[in-house]
């Protein structure tokens, strides 16, 4: 499925460690249809997003979905947000831990959600 990802502005990659600061376009089609009339990123889009760039930056991460855990959604990601995904892929547990943040205009970091992630067949 190709659909539009949020706008690149930057990112910063040693290792297993990744920092990649986006927009999340208002155009995007993510933000159609959650709420009518208060639209924010949905959290099933920002897990997509951060499997998405792992799987880009990190080339030895397993491409198959293993589950969840320890999932939190704080504050909304509105349109037009510039963001900032953290990625630590770590390789012995196959566990892909992300981070979207942002800073205020009081220079605030504000946590959007964070979890982790498992990939790889557990069979």
């Amino acid at each position: 499925m190709n659909r539009p990802m949020p706008t690149l502005l930057n990112s910063h990659i040693v290792d297993h460690h990744a920092v990649i600061t986006l927009c999340a376009d208002d155009g995007l089609d993510d933000f159609k249809g959650h709420f009518q009339t208060f639209a924010l990123l949905p959290g099933v889009s920002q897990i997509d997003w951060a499997v998405h760039f792992a799987r880009h930056y990190f080339n030895d991460m397993p491409s198959e979905f293993g589950g969840m855990d320890v999932i939190k959604f704080q504050q909304p990601i509105l349109p037009n947000s510039t963001i900032v995904l953290t990625l630590d892929w770590v390789a012995e547990k196959q566990k892909l831990q992300f981070n979207f943040s942002s800073v205020t205009p009081e220079n605030e970091t504000v946590i959007h959600s964070s979890g982790k992630i498992s990939m790889g067949n557990k069979a």
